[in-house]
């Protein structure tokens, strides 16, 4: 969660023993992968468990059949407007959301949120409710590539470049397979975090990502081609980890001043050089700590520190967490437990019409022969 604050994830608005209804909102032009990677992990869920935990339903506006970024046409489970109960709604973006989102889907997702949904987003979906003000003031994730867009489009909303944003009721993640990491925190809190790590594993994910995890935005996209001195300057620091180049060095590589490296990344990246030197090193840290078995001593010299004390000190001020607590898993970044908030219970609309048979009950139907049916016991 927010390192400054607390942030209860709001409960799912269901009945004890009844599954969890999830409706997908596929916008034109979705992505799939992004789609796959947050429907995966729900179906998975339901057979290691052995039971029905989650339900979803496909949504267009109209029932119509959409097409994916790849070209793939969807056939939907139904229309938007069909009486589902659902209590999470997820926006699917993709390409171009803004020539996606219509005033149909704002006015749509507004009702939704007046019904105590919980409410997320996959890739750019955060775009269509960032348009309908769902996201103001709300921690907020979306693919790189509109990050700038939809800050200067919505500037209520309060976006980071974390792979996924869990925000009380909200939860947004950029695209690719940053939605599989969402819905294994998402579920871990739901359901605990043996089903989560057993999910991973049927995955083959080698590591859960959580929300301070960011998303590696290639720096032309943030300075352009204008400013090549200073891309030369960063990609000899990223080169540079275990034996940091001094700053008098690095200037003279590129034949600038010292004082004009420090206005270049000052006004470019908003910090000093030697600061921005210091994030490359602890970010390599940071993986290194998570993917891999080296020791906090070798960590610590192959990512340019003199000395572990130096290095634990460092990494504890910028993450908010101790080197030795982040490889065990067992703090966020407030050296708190991650013990699940307390649940706010919250109750939406009954069905006024009967639903559609869910995929999610078929796939279950189907995975009672697997291996790993029922393999996880939940205590719930």
């Amino acid at each position: 969660m927010n390192s400054h604050q607390a942030k209860d994830v709001a409960a799912n608005p269901h009945r004890a023993g009844e599954p969890q209804t999830l409706g997908f909102l596929l916008l034109d032009n979705f992505t799939l992968i992004s789609l796959a990677s947050a429907i995966e992990p729900l179906r998975m869920a339901n057979q290691l468990a052995g039971r029905e935990l989650y339900r979803w339903y496909t949504l267009t506006q109209d029932g119509q059949p959409v097409r994916a970024s790849d070209g793939l046409q969807v056939t939907p489970d139904a229309s938007m407007h069909t009486q589902l109960s659902l209590e999470w709604v997820v926006v699917c973006g993709g390409v171009a959301p803004y020539h996606s989102v219509t005033r149909e889907h704002v006015r749509w997702l507004q009702s939704q949120s007046r019904q105590l949904k919980r409410l997320g987003s996959v890739c750019t979906g955060s775009w269509a409710l960032g348009k309908a003000g769902l996201l103001d003031h709300y921690e907020t994730s979306i693919h790189w590539e509109c990050l700038a867009s939809m800050q200067e489009a919505f500037p209520n909303v309060i976006l980071n470049p974390n792979l996924f944003s869990i925000d009380r009721d909200r939860f947004t993640s950029s695209g690719g397979t940053a939605p599989l990491d969402m819905m294994l925190n998402l579920i871990a809190h739901d359901h605990g975090r043996e089903l989560s790590a057993g999910i991973s594993e049927m995955f083959i994910c080698e590591r859960v990502r959580n929300e301070q995890d960011q998303q590696r935005i290639p720096l032309k996209h943030v300075l352009g081609t204008t400013q090549p001195k200073l891309l030369e300057i960063v990609a000899l620091m990223e080169s540079n980890l275990e034996e940091p180049i001094e700053l008098d060095e690095l200037a003279r590589y590129v034949n600038v001043s010292r004082r004009q490296l420090e206005r270049l990344f000052q006004r470019y990246l908003l910090c000093s050089p030697s600061r921005y030197y210091l994030k490359l090193r602890l970010v390599r840290a940071r993986q290194l700590l998570k993917q891999t078995p080296l020791s906090i001593i070798e960590i610590a010299s192959v990512c340019g520190f003199v000395s572990t004390p130096h290095f634990s000190k460092c990494y504890r001020e910028y993450f908010g967490v101790p080197p030795r607590n982040e490889r065990l898993g067992s703090h966020d970044r407030q050296g708190n437990s991650h013990n699940a908030a307390p649940l706010i219970r919250q109750w939406g609309s009954e069905p006024t019409v009967k639903a559609p048979f869910s995929g999610a009950q078929q796939a279950l139907a189907n995975a009672q022969g697997e291996p790993t049916f029922a393999s996880v016991l939940l205590l719930n």
